[in-house]
């Protein structure tokens, strides 16, 4: 398994990460934490999920509990206010079973939190990570707009947002200014909802990109193999699959 920086936020990640909000979907507690236990054998040890899914951060927590040291959890929150964002983390480590979180990130697409804002959120998340309780800050959002002002606000160390080889123009050149600012990018929806079935042409597109971690929600074992797979032996990028990957785009867009 290859191992990169996670943009500011100085976190080594693996190249191909864990979304958990799918555990649920798993069929059993049991099988969610295999699921993810086999995910972490194989060298994955970044995990996502999200306070909005309060079942999806016990699985998780319930999983990796006794190696949490050795893993890197992320998290979200949806919170109105500073009090709601201190809440919220006091809620998911409890559920989690740790005494931090490694990055801690807003999810909106109405705005950006700003240092002393009125609404207190970006200071709560300040004084988390002064605190200790979580150790950096990013965004999660799905409208374009946020997600640069974002970027170029210079408070965040990550941002989520959804990107696949469906994605536009605009969005790749999204993933070059975060780049350019150090900002981790983490690719939600990496086969654009279930959009796109080819996974070895979805997984090397996204490879092609040494600062974005794409997020895999796996539902079951042989999906995990075939991520774990590719991690293994990426595919191949040469004339035919930039062809096959433009046939694709060409059809969908």
């Amino acid at each position: 398994m290859e191992y990169v920086r996670l943009g500011r936020s100085n976190l080594m990640i693996s190249r191909v990460a864990m979304g958990a909000m799918s555990l649920n979907k798993v069929g059993s507690e049991e099988k969610a934490s295999v699921l993810v236990r086999n995910a972490y054998n194989k060298g994955i040890n970044f995990f996502d999920t999200s306070r909005n899914s309060i079942q999806n951060e016990q699985l998780l927590g319930d999983s990796i509990y006794d190696i949490r040291s050795s893993v890197v959890i992320a998290s979200k929150t949806t919170a109105q206010s500073g009090a709601e964002v201190l809440n919220d983390v006091e809620t998911s480590l409890g559920v989690m079973h740790t005494d931090y979180i490694d990055l801690y990130q807003y999810e909106s697409d109405l705005f950006v939190p700003q240092a002393n804002g009125p609404d207190g959120i970006y200071n709560a998340f300040l004084s988390l990570k002064e605190s200790g309780k979580i150790r950096s800050i990013g965004i999660a959002t799905q409208d374009l707009d946020i997600a640069k002002q974002a970027v170029q606000s210079g408070l965040y160390d990550t941002l989520q947002f959804p990107f696949s080889m469906l994605s536009s123009e605009q969005t790749i050149q999204l993933v070059k200014l975060c780049e350019e600012n150090d900002v981790g990018f983490i690719a939600m929806q990496p086969l654009c909802g279930g959009v796109v079935e080819n996974i070895p042409l979805a997984f090397g597109f996204l490879h092609q990109y040494e600062n974005v971690i794409p997020l895999w929600g796996a539902q079951s074992q042989e999906e995990l193999n075939q991520i774990l797979y590719f991690a293994e032996r990426p595919p191949v990028i040469d004339e035919k699959f930039h062809e096959d990957v433009e046939r694709i785009r060409m059809f969908f867009n």
